[in-house]
């Protein structure tokens, strides 16, 4: 790979990233608050009680600014597959196109539809019909991330498949295999639930800042129980599918968990870092202690990643030299081959590829057949033939080590915000006044809460380089013929796009907590009522 391809492919990811995690500022959001919304109507629609409908009208308008502003940056980074990714689309398009077609045809035609009832049908339909439109504007949202999610479980774990040496393109075998993996379910699972989280910390900290301000404090403290016990729930479960997230990681992607873990030389008994500063001087082929220093449990890796206290987990140096005995997400057992093995492997299917046209060309079919089953045996390395030193595939450890501790810490302190802030202001006649401070907190942890969350993707996505798709296809072989200057120009151009874009969701959302006042509107409400 020769220096000019190397630029474009880093601008090019650069470009990716930034859609990515602008993106991603705006989807746990919508995610979030789509739920907490229907959960507060439908405790207007329990109860009559004209509070709870106000309650869900202002989180229902916080969530629209944010829910319109998340398309446009969504469609964007769908559309740059196309155009700096062509290669990718091209190979993989007849598999990850389905999932992304099924989410536009199925996902976004629900939400478009229902929204629209949501935000203007409140003095048109009944309130079960509204209720309902609110309910199934949420199920749109989270069918919009399912297929979405299940193209990138693909990405890391491709299954389902068969190459077709007569397209040079693979083909959809099993639609079940794709939709139904388990890397694909439990990543579902562990965004949405996560998202959940970062929903309900919004929540509380718009509503603390109304407790700081002294205004709408019944709105305030009737926002933050819902939230509260919501957001309880989603940390414990995100929890739950992050345990399941490293299990499925340990045996589809174990160089990912060993960059995760800083770890280079695995062991039996391996000890988990629960935090720790990394010696940059530290190398995959030197002898360097890989941390200044950490704090560790031990066994907790090998209990995390295989649920044994013995359990060998390979490190960087171990996955590159191979000889032990691994295990597959199925459960079988195999020898984990080297680095060096399986670029031999992925050579031996890319020149049994160009056999197989050359005996095409030629009309033989013997030759045809031949080419064919070596290259259908070598294919799950056919990504290797492009790797020309056994460092490309080892992903940048110190990002992917401080993401994903960085993810799991927050994790531990919104576990401990969720409690506080339901013993402190979930129980009957709390008084806000006498906990200013923690209001000061609530506040504060709403930037917390999207660390958390970017943090997370991070993890995920840098974690799998040099991949595109796992094994089969690295990023310096996906990427689009344009010129360096051309991804440059509209990698500068997307960066002011979506911070104004970002500067105007905040500068609505403020503008609309501002002029919110609850308590004036349930006295004329009230007023109005005699």
């Amino acid at each position: 790979m020769d220096e000019l391809t190397t630029t474009l492919v880093d601008w090019a990811r650069g470009q990716s990233a930034l859609t990515a995690m602008y993106h991603w500022l705006f989807v746990p959001l919508t995610l979030g608050l789509s739920v907490i919304m229907s959960i507060c109507e439908t405790i207007y629609f329990k109860t009559g009680n004209d509070e709870w409908k106000r309650i869900t009208k202002f989180w229902m308008t916080l969530f629209g600014v944010n829910f319109a502003i998340g398309i446009a940056t969504g469609i964007i980074l769908e559309f740059q597959f196309g155009t700096n990714w062509s290669n990718y689309s091209w190979f993989v398009g007849d598999i990850f196109g389905a999932p992304l077609a099924i989410e536009g045809i199925m996902a976004f035609f629900l939400e478009s539809i229902f929204s629209a009832v949501m935000f203007f049908g409140w003095n048109k339909v009944s309130k079960g019909f509204h209720l309902t439109a609110t309910w199934l504007t949420t199920i749109g949202a989270s069918l919009s991330a399912l297929w979405i999610l299940i193209a990138n479980a693909w990405m890391q774990y491709p299954v389902g498949m068969k190459f077709n040496p007569d397209t040079v393109r693979n083909e959809m075998m099993n639609f079940g295999e794709v939709v139904f993996s388990p890397v694909a379910i439990d990543k579902f699972f562990h965004t949405v639930i996560s998202s959940w989280v970062l929903g309900s910390v919004f929540v509380i900290g718009v509503s603390c800042w109304f407790l700081i301000k002294n205004r709408n404090s019944a709105l305030a403290l009737k926002s933050i129980k819902v939230a509260s016990i919501f957001g309880l729930i989603a940390i414990l479960l995100t929890l739950y599918t992050g345990d399941s997230s490293a299990k499925i990681v340990a045996k589809v992607q174990p160089m990912k968990l060993a960059a995760m873990e800083g770890l280079y030389e695995g062991n039996t008994h391996q000890a988990i870092t629960a935090f720790g500063i990394l010696n940059p001087e530290k190398k995959y082929n030197n002898d360097d202690d890989p941390f200044l220093w950490a704090i560790q449990i031990p066994d907790g890796l090998s209990i995390l990643a295989y649920r044994k206290a013995g359990a060998f987990v390979g490190g960087i140096n171990d996955l590159i030299e191979g000889g032990y005995e691994a295990e597959t997400i199925k459960g079988e057992k195999y020898i984990m081959p080297s680095m060096e093995e399986r670029m031999k492997s992925g050579k031996l299917a890319l020149n049994a590829l160009a056999g197989f046209r050359q005996a095409k060309s030629e009309g033989n079919s013997d030759d045809m057949a031949k080419y064919q089953e070596i290259l259908e045996e070598n294919y799950p390395n056919f990504g290797y033939a492009y790797i020309n030193d056994v460092s490309q595939t080892i992903p940048p450890v110190d990002i992917v080590f401080y993401a994903f501790h960085t993810m799991v810490l927050l994790g531990a302190y919104f576990l401990l915000f969720f409690i506080v802030m339901l013993c402190v202001y979930g129980r009957k006649n709390p008084n806000p006044h006498r906990y200013r401070w923690l209001s000061w907190v609530g506040l504060c942890s709403i930037p917390l809460a999207y660390i958390m969350s970017e943090s997370g993707w991070v993890t995920a996505e840098v974690g799998r380089q040099p991949w595109t798709i796992q094994d089969v296809l690295p990023t310096f072989a996906s990427i689009s013929k344009l010129s360096t200057g051309s991804v440059q120009t509209t990698f500068w151009l997307f960066l002011i796009l979506f911070t104004v874009l970002l500067i105007a969701d905040i500068w609505i959302i403020i503008r609309q907590i501002k002029k919110e006042d609850f308590d004036k509107s349930a006295t004329q409400d009230h007023n109005e009522s005699y």
